[in-house]
């Protein structure tokens, strides 16, 4: 096979042929990965999730994961905030021409390996391959189906006063990884991003409780922007304990130097989740026994008062309208 990603590689002719059978087919294999136009698939009875992204990472191999990583991560954690159990993936693929094979099977390799801790399996795919200069080394599109658990309904819509704001883990790493791994600062700071699947998280929150009223994972504006949408789609106002937030010292130390709020930078495997008061004690203790959610912690409530708006409470006492996330913080970190 050649060292490189040719343009023949995206023709669909022989070159092709040999990219999916040489490298993507033996870290995809399942008994549902086709050879056809499109996999068919078997799906209980019941409610179906159904949902798609893009990622555009760069650089598109950082601390703790790589783009293929983050892939099979963004969509499978998309069905689970619906309380679905993430059941197939496809993927697509463009490539750019003289991207090495090797980095390009290290992410497969990681897209293979992730959809197995999931328990979610790829079954159809796409390979594009764009001329030198066209992209930006390698861009993929996942799409995932999975089947709802019977009782679960949450949406941003359903937030309530009197509802504890959780958050599964601390905040912010993943996009404080990606600035530094930028190298535009010249920063020397062990931060690794917080990529993980999170469907076990989420299955273990609704075995304690059904009554989970939001879950949103945090990717793109971080916490700070997910609460803001939640308090304007449910009209609701949100308060927030700010010393109960749990950020890393590594991420507080960087963050302090280039005066960012960690709650704006994107995690790709927390969750903020929205349960009833009485509940959130049971479900964090129970988080905190999962692999990536030993850190969670109640961070507010939610209010009648103020509705579509965020307030924190400082650690001195006082209360500050939490600003609205707006502008480019850290473009293209997911």
């Amino acid at each position: 096979m050649d060292k490189t990603v040719t343009l023949a590689h995206g023709a669909g002719g022989k070159q092709t042929s040999e990219l999916i059978d040489r490298l993507f087919r033996p870290y995809f294999s399942n008994p549902d990965l086709t050879a056809d136009d499109a996999a068919v698939l078997s799906v209980e009875s019941g409610k179906i999730a159904f949902t798609t992204d893009g990622f555009i990472v760069s650089p598109y191999e950082f601390p703790g994961g790589n783009i293929g990583k983050l892939s099979v991560c963004g969509t499978v954690n998309d069905l689970s905030c619906m309380g679905a159990e993430p059941l197939y993936l496809s993927c697509a693929f463009v490539i750019e021409e003289g991207f090495p094979m090797e980095e390009l099977k290290r992410i497969a390799e990681a897209m293979a390996k992730t959809a197995r801790e999931a328990g979610v399996r790829i079954v159809a795919g796409d390979t594009k391959v764009a001329g030198k200069g066209e992209a930006d080394h390698i861009f993929i599109t996942t799409t995932g189906v999975g089947r709802v658990l019977e009782g679960a309904h949450p949406s941003g819509k359903l937030a309530r006063p009197g509802d504890a704001v959780l958050v599964t883990g601390d905040v912010g790493r993943h996009g404080c990884a990606i600035l530094l791994a930028k190298g535009d600062f010249g920063i020397d700071a062990d931060v690794t991003s917080d990529c993980a699947p999170l469907w076990s998280t989420v299955r273990a929150m609704f075995g304690v409780t059904k009554d989970i009223h939001v879950i949103r994972d945090a990717t793109r504006g971080g916490v700070g922007t997910v609460l803001y949408e939640i308090a304007g789609q449910s009209g609701v106002g949100i308060r927030l304990d700010a010393g109960k937030i749990p950020v890393a010292p590594e991420v507080s130390g960087v963050c302090g130097m280039l005066g960012l709020e960690p709650l704006y930078l994107a995690c790709e495997g927390r969750l903020v989740v929205f349960v009833p008061k009485e509940a959130a004690p049971a479900v964090v203790e129970t988080l905190r026994r999962c692999p990536y959610s030993e850190n969670a912690a109640v961070i507010g409530e939610v209010t009648a008062e103020l509705p579509g708006s965020v307030v924190m409470k400082t650690a001195v006492g006082t209360q500050a309208l939490l600003p609205q996330p707006g502008g480019e913080l850290l473009p293209r970190i997911c």
